[in-house]
Protein backbone atom coordinates (compact mmCIF):
# COMPACT_ATOMS: atom_id res chain seq x y z
CA UNK A 1 0.00 0.00 0.00
CA UNK A 2 0.99 3.56 -1.30
CA UNK A 3 -0.18 6.25 1.44
CA UNK A 4 -0.14 8.60 -1.66
CA UNK A 5 -1.93 6.37 -4.46
CA UNK A 6 -4.55 8.20 -6.18
CA UNK A 7 -6.42 5.00 -7.08
CA UNK A 8 -6.50 3.78 -3.36
CA UNK A 9 -9.82 5.51 -1.74
CA UNK A 10 -8.20 4.89 1.83
CA UNK A 11 -5.20 7.13 0.72
CA UNK A 12 -5.58 11.24 1.06
CA UNK A 13 -4.56 11.81 -2.54
CA UNK A 14 -7.86 9.88 -3.49
CA UNK A 15 -9.85 12.03 -1.60
CA UNK A 16 -9.09 15.44 -3.09
CA UNK A 17 -9.10 13.66 -6.91
CA UNK A 18 -12.98 15.17 -7.86
CA UNK A 19 -15.02 12.53 -8.54
CA UNK A 20 -17.21 11.90 -12.04
CA UNK A 21 -20.95 12.09 -11.40
CA UNK A 22 -23.85 10.95 -13.97
CA UNK A 23 -26.26 13.85 -12.54
CA UNK A 24 -24.04 16.59 -12.70
CA UNK A 25 -22.41 17.31 -9.20
CA UNK A 26 -19.09 15.90 -8.48
CA UNK A 27 -18.06 14.13 -4.88
CA UNK A 28 -18.37 18.01 -3.25
CA UNK A 29 -21.70 18.51 -4.47
CA UNK A 30 -20.54 21.00 -6.85
CA UNK A 31 -22.05 21.36 -10.51
CA UNK A 32 -20.01 19.74 -13.82
CA UNK A 33 -19.65 23.00 -15.78
CA UNK A 34 -18.64 21.16 -18.92
CA UNK A 35 -19.40 22.13 -22.48
CA UNK A 36 -22.24 19.86 -23.05
CA UNK A 37 -23.78 20.80 -19.69
CA UNK A 38 -26.02 23.81 -20.86
CA UNK A 39 -27.45 21.54 -23.86
CA UNK A 40 -30.68 21.04 -22.35
CA UNK A 41 -30.78 24.73 -21.29
CA UNK A 42 -29.91 25.80 -24.42
CA UNK A 43 -32.76 23.23 -25.84
CA UNK A 44 -35.36 24.66 -23.61
CA UNK A 45 -34.66 28.25 -24.15
CA UNK A 46 -35.14 27.78 -28.28
CA UNK A 47 -38.30 25.87 -27.70
CA UNK A 48 -39.28 28.64 -25.16
CA UNK A 49 -38.46 31.72 -27.64
CA UNK A 50 -39.89 29.64 -30.79
CA UNK A 51 -43.14 29.14 -28.63
CA UNK A 52 -43.28 33.15 -27.51
CA UNK A 53 -42.71 33.93 -31.14
CA UNK A 54 -45.55 31.59 -32.52
CA UNK A 55 -47.86 33.25 -30.10
CA UNK A 56 -47.08 36.30 -31.12
CA UNK A 57 -47.48 35.93 -34.38
CA UNK A 58 -51.77 34.13 -33.28
CA UNK A 59 -52.20 37.19 -31.29
CA UNK A 60 -50.78 39.35 -34.21
CA UNK A 61 -53.59 37.40 -37.17
CA UNK A 62 -56.25 37.39 -34.25
CA UNK A 63 -56.16 40.32 -31.78
CA UNK A 64 -59.57 39.34 -29.86
CA UNK A 65 -59.21 35.49 -29.87
CA UNK A 66 -62.32 33.56 -28.61
CA UNK A 67 -62.40 31.52 -25.75
CA UNK A 68 -61.18 27.69 -26.08
CA UNK A 69 -64.92 26.88 -25.90
CA UNK A 70 -65.96 28.68 -28.23
CA UNK A 71 -63.34 27.91 -31.07
CA UNK A 72 -64.07 24.11 -29.95
CA UNK A 73 -67.86 24.90 -30.86
CA UNK A 74 -67.05 26.90 -34.10
CA UNK A 75 -64.58 24.19 -35.71
CA UNK A 76 -67.03 21.36 -34.73
CA UNK A 77 -68.79 20.16 -38.20
CA UNK A 78 -72.71 21.27 -38.13
CA UNK A 79 -75.23 18.72 -37.72
CA UNK A 80 -77.52 18.49 -40.62
CA UNK A 81 -80.72 18.98 -40.53
CA UNK A 82 -82.71 15.80 -40.29
CA UNK A 83 -85.87 14.86 -42.25
CA UNK A 84 -86.21 15.57 -46.07
CA UNK A 85 -86.03 19.17 -47.08
CA UNK A 86 -88.57 20.31 -49.76
CA UNK A 87 -87.96 21.36 -53.56
CA UNK A 88 -90.14 24.93 -52.80
CA UNK A 89 -90.08 24.94 -57.04
CA UNK A 90 -91.54 21.41 -57.73
CA UNK A 91 -93.65 21.88 -55.00
CA UNK A 92 -94.87 25.10 -56.43
CA UNK A 93 -95.18 23.49 -59.34
CA UNK A 94 -97.01 20.86 -58.42
CA UNK A 95 -99.17 22.89 -56.48
CA UNK A 96 -100.16 25.33 -59.70
CA UNK A 97 -100.94 22.28 -61.80
CA UNK A 98 -103.31 20.96 -59.16
CA UNK A 99 -105.18 24.41 -59.19
CA UNK A 100 -105.66 23.60 -63.03
CA UNK A 101 -106.77 20.13 -62.48
CA UNK A 102 -108.91 21.57 -59.61
CA UNK A 103 -110.37 24.22 -61.72
CA UNK A 104 -111.38 22.02 -65.48
CA UNK A 105 -113.45 19.37 -63.20
CA UNK A 106 -115.09 21.77 -61.30
CA UNK A 107 -115.73 23.58 -64.39
CA UNK A 108 -116.93 20.54 -65.93
CA UNK A 109 -119.12 19.33 -63.10
CA UNK A 110 -121.00 22.95 -63.01
CA UNK A 111 -121.83 22.37 -67.12
CA UNK A 112 -122.74 18.76 -66.50
CA UNK A 113 -125.15 19.92 -63.50
CA UNK A 114 -126.16 22.56 -65.23
CA UNK A 115 -126.89 20.87 -68.79
CA UNK A 116 -129.38 18.00 -67.07
CA UNK A 117 -130.77 20.74 -65.01
CA UNK A 118 -131.84 22.47 -68.31
CA UNK A 119 -132.99 19.21 -70.06
CA UNK A 120 -135.75 18.28 -66.63
CA UNK A 121 -136.60 21.49 -66.62
CA UNK A 122 -137.74 21.62 -70.23
CA UNK A 123 -139.57 18.34 -69.90
CA UNK A 124 -141.94 20.15 -66.93
CA UNK A 125 -142.65 16.70 -65.67
CA UNK A 126 -140.24 17.67 -62.35
CA UNK A 127 -140.79 21.23 -62.31
CA UNK A 128 -137.92 24.01 -62.35
CA UNK A 129 -134.22 23.20 -61.10
CA UNK A 130 -131.88 25.11 -60.50
CA UNK A 131 -129.11 23.24 -58.29
CA UNK A 132 -126.12 25.40 -59.60
CA UNK A 133 -126.72 29.03 -58.26
CA UNK A 134 -123.46 30.02 -60.15
CA UNK A 135 -121.85 30.26 -62.98
CA UNK A 136 -119.24 27.48 -63.97
CA UNK A 137 -116.54 29.68 -64.10
CA UNK A 138 -116.61 31.05 -60.53
CA UNK A 139 -116.40 27.50 -59.33
CA UNK A 140 -113.73 26.89 -61.51
CA UNK A 141 -111.84 30.37 -59.61
CA UNK A 142 -112.86 28.96 -56.45
CA UNK A 143 -111.28 25.55 -57.02
CA UNK A 144 -107.83 27.44 -58.26
CA UNK A 145 -108.24 29.35 -54.70
CA UNK A 146 -108.71 26.23 -52.54
CA UNK A 147 -105.99 24.62 -54.45
CA UNK A 148 -103.24 27.12 -53.42
CA UNK A 149 -104.49 27.61 -50.24
CA UNK A 150 -104.20 23.71 -49.67
CA UNK A 151 -100.51 24.03 -51.03
CA UNK A 152 -99.85 26.53 -48.42
CA UNK A 153 -101.24 24.90 -45.83
CA UNK A 154 -99.01 21.55 -46.32
CA UNK A 155 -96.35 23.38 -46.55
CA UNK A 156 -96.67 25.12 -43.38
CA UNK A 157 -97.41 21.51 -42.13
CA UNK A 158 -94.29 20.27 -43.20
CA UNK A 159 -92.07 22.70 -41.75
CA UNK A 160 -94.26 22.61 -37.93
CA UNK A 161 -94.90 19.35 -37.38
CA UNK A 162 -93.45 16.57 -37.53
CA UNK A 163 -96.43 14.64 -39.32
CA UNK A 164 -97.94 16.65 -42.35
CA UNK A 165 -99.38 14.22 -43.93
CA UNK A 166 -101.58 12.93 -41.28
CA UNK A 167 -102.49 16.58 -40.03
CA UNK A 168 -103.10 17.77 -43.61
CA UNK A 169 -105.23 14.69 -44.31
CA UNK A 170 -107.13 15.52 -41.03
CA UNK A 171 -107.98 19.24 -41.88
CA UNK A 172 -108.98 19.13 -45.52
CA UNK A 173 -111.04 15.79 -44.92
CA UNK A 174 -113.38 17.47 -42.42
CA UNK A 175 -113.80 20.66 -44.04
CA UNK A 176 -114.69 18.63 -47.10
CA UNK A 177 -117.22 16.74 -44.98
CA UNK A 178 -118.47 20.26 -43.63
CA UNK A 179 -118.89 21.70 -46.88
CA UNK A 180 -120.86 18.63 -48.34
CA UNK A 181 -123.27 18.40 -45.28
CA UNK A 182 -124.17 21.82 -44.68
CA UNK A 183 -125.86 22.46 -47.86
CA UNK A 184 -127.57 19.34 -47.50
CA UNK A 185 -128.96 20.50 -43.58
CA UNK A 186 -129.41 24.18 -44.10
CA UNK A 187 -130.45 24.41 -47.63
CA UNK A 188 -134.62 24.36 -47.99
CA UNK A 189 -134.37 23.51 -51.57
CA UNK A 190 -133.19 20.36 -52.17
CA UNK A 191 -132.28 20.61 -55.80
CA UNK A 192 -129.72 23.42 -54.64
CA UNK A 193 -128.96 21.24 -51.82
CA UNK A 194 -127.62 18.30 -53.78
CA UNK A 195 -125.95 20.69 -56.47
CA UNK A 196 -124.26 22.81 -53.80
CA UNK A 197 -122.80 19.55 -52.11
CA UNK A 198 -121.66 18.02 -55.22
CA UNK A 199 -119.46 20.79 -56.27
CA UNK A 200 -117.82 21.08 -52.93
CA UNK A 201 -117.16 17.42 -53.33
CA UNK A 202 -115.68 18.02 -56.89
CA UNK A 203 -113.58 20.83 -55.87
CA UNK A 204 -112.08 19.07 -52.59
CA UNK A 205 -111.53 15.61 -53.88
CA UNK A 206 -108.46 16.29 -56.37
CA UNK A 207 -106.97 18.63 -53.72
CA UNK A 208 -107.01 16.21 -50.92
CA UNK A 209 -105.70 13.68 -53.18
CA UNK A 210 -103.29 15.76 -55.46
CA UNK A 211 -101.71 18.04 -52.59
CA UNK A 212 -100.52 15.02 -50.64
CA UNK A 213 -98.94 13.60 -54.05
CA UNK A 214 -97.53 16.97 -55.36
CA UNK A 215 -95.47 17.07 -51.48
CA UNK A 216 -94.49 13.96 -51.29
CA UNK A 217 -92.88 13.94 -55.24
CA UNK A 218 -91.20 17.40 -53.97
CA UNK A 219 -89.39 15.92 -50.87
CA UNK A 220 -85.52 15.45 -51.22
CA UNK A 221 -83.76 12.92 -49.04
Amino acid sequence: MYPNDPRDPRTRAYEQQPQHDPYGQDQYGQAQYGKDSYAGDRYAADNYYDDRAYDDRRRAADPYPAPAAERSRSRAPKAPRRGPRVNAGLFAGGVLATAVVTALAAWLAAWIIRVISQRITETGKFGVWNPVAQDEYWFAVVGVLCAILAGALWYVLHMTTPSPDSFFAGIVGLLIAAAVLLPLLLSQEWTSAIGTAVMHLVIGLPIFFLIRAMGAKSLEY
